[in-house]
């Protein structure tokens, strides 16, 4: 098996080629969908934002000129599509408690350490939503997804700068709060 770059695979797509199309989904789609539920908290909106990122990839891909890096222009679409619905929404955009407490009911078929790691991944998501969006952005793309403040200007178009500032921030909240978690 051969790897395709991005490039390669888009040239393909465009050229509809819907095998070169799939690949480049699959390549991102678990990405963007981590992206999406910890920023929503919800499996189902994370779905369906995942769906709305890809659909408006495929309509605007013949706009997408490759001057850049392609996951930061994925990335970008994602983000705006996130914010977006979270706007729309206007509450607080991560899931309560109880809404995390029923989904990890209703799965109880699976193993324990599904269920460890499922309770690990409601403090982390529990933990984020203490943070604005802005700093939830930030620390998903440096924690999560492992960039720099180099890369994270690219994504994002706030410079290097203002992004760390924001991480260093958003780290600061975060302590307090696992601080608060823990002497409860």
């Amino acid at each position: 098996m051969i790897f395709e770059n991005d490039e390669g695979l888009i040239t393909k797509a465009l050229s509809g080629n819907e095998r070169a199309w799939v690949k480049l989904v699959k390549r991102y789609e678990k990405r963007i969908y981590n992206y999406s539920l910890r920023m929503t908290g919800a499996t189902d909106e994370a779905m369906d934002l995942v769906q709305e990122v890809f659909l408006a990839v495929f309509r605007n891909l013949p706009n997408y000129r490759g001057d850049g890096v392609f996951p930061a222009w994925l990335f970008r679409i994602a983000s705006n599509r996130c914010t977006d619905f979270l706007r729309r929404k206007n509450t607080n955009p991560l899931m309560s408690q109880s809404q995390l407490d029923t989904e990890v009911l209703l799965s109880s078929q699976v193993a324990d350490e599904d269920i460890q790691r499922e309770q690990g991944n409601r403090q982390v998501i529990k933990l984020l939503s203490g943070l604005t969006v802005e700093q939830r952005q930030i620390v998903e793309l440096k924690l999560f997804q492992h960039l720099t403040f180099d890369e994270i200007e690219g994504y994002t178009g706030l410079s290097a700068n203002t992004a760390k500032t924001r991480f260093y921030s958003a780290l600061r909240k975060l302590r307090s709060l696992v601080e608060v978690a823990h002497a409860v």
